[in-house]
């Protein structure tokens, strides 16, 4: 019989379940509020560009799109952390915990899988990633390195949503850092029950970065350079 404390932290991932379901493009659409019609939208306004520039790295773009392949970057990073974790047989975790892993990977995977659609031809090529600091056999390693993504997300996004020229992105950003916060509410409360409110300032509310910020920090884990020197600002 599960108890009170595991329950509690089942509910958060409640409101997630349709993602958790199918990484299909419809059923997330669904599950962000959105539609087919908006994806249609985003893929048209995204113009095909040569992502591998040989001097500066993989390019972003500029505008709205190389902020949507800014988000799309960091999901393939997240993406591949929850992969690599679920597929670790030794890894300290609990059976309970394993199994908030795989709901959070498969999170993870939908939104890797929805910017990849949304972008198109403009979207960046698989980034390749660098684990190596990372210990898969260790829980104390992959809860710390979960929380420190999930932070890191949610202040990505808080950061680069002004950024935004378009309501419609601006929405689904907004639907998917909400995913983001509630991921690493649940991570820090799994290190330290009760604490799943720490991340927030004085004010109750989280952080945010810039893109050259937070890219500093992710690219500990990314081997492909990127260029993001056309984001806006």
């Amino acid at each position: 019989m599960p108890t009170q404390k595991s329950t509690e932290k089942q509910i958060v991932l409640l409101d997630e379940s349709a993602v958790a379901a199918s990484v299909s493009r419809r059923k997330f659409l669904g599950y962000a509020g959105a539609s087919s019609i908006l994806l249609g939208t985003l893929a048209a306004s995204c113009k095909k560009n040569d992502n591998n520039n040989n001097n500066g790295g993989v390019d972003l773009g500029s505008g709205d799109t190389g902020i949507l392949n800014y988000a799309y970057a960091l999901e393939q990073l997240e993406a591949a952390f929850y992969l690599k974790v679920v597929a670790s047989t030794s890894t300290g975790l609990s059976a309970q915990e394993m199994d908030y892993m795989v709901d959070i990977r498969n999170h993870e995977v939908a939104h890797r899988e929805f910017f990849k659609a949304a972008l198109g031809s403009a979207a960046i090529p698989s980034l390749e990633v660098d684990f190596s600091t990372i210990n898969f056999a260790s829980r104390t390693s992959i809860l710390g390195t979960a929380m420190a993504f999930e932070d890191l997300g949610v202040t990505a996004y808080n950061g680069a949503g002004q950024l935004l020229q378009s309501s419609a992105y601006l929405l689904l950003a907004g639907k998917i850092v909400s995913v983001e916060a509630r991921h690493a509410a649940l991570i820090r409360d799994i290190i330290s029950n009760g604490t799943f409110a720490d991340s927030v300032d004085a004010n109750a509310l989280d952080g945010a970065r810039k893109p050259s910020e937070v890219l500093a920090i992710a690219g500990t884990y990314i081997k492909t350079k990127i260029n993001a020197s056309n984001l806006p600002s």
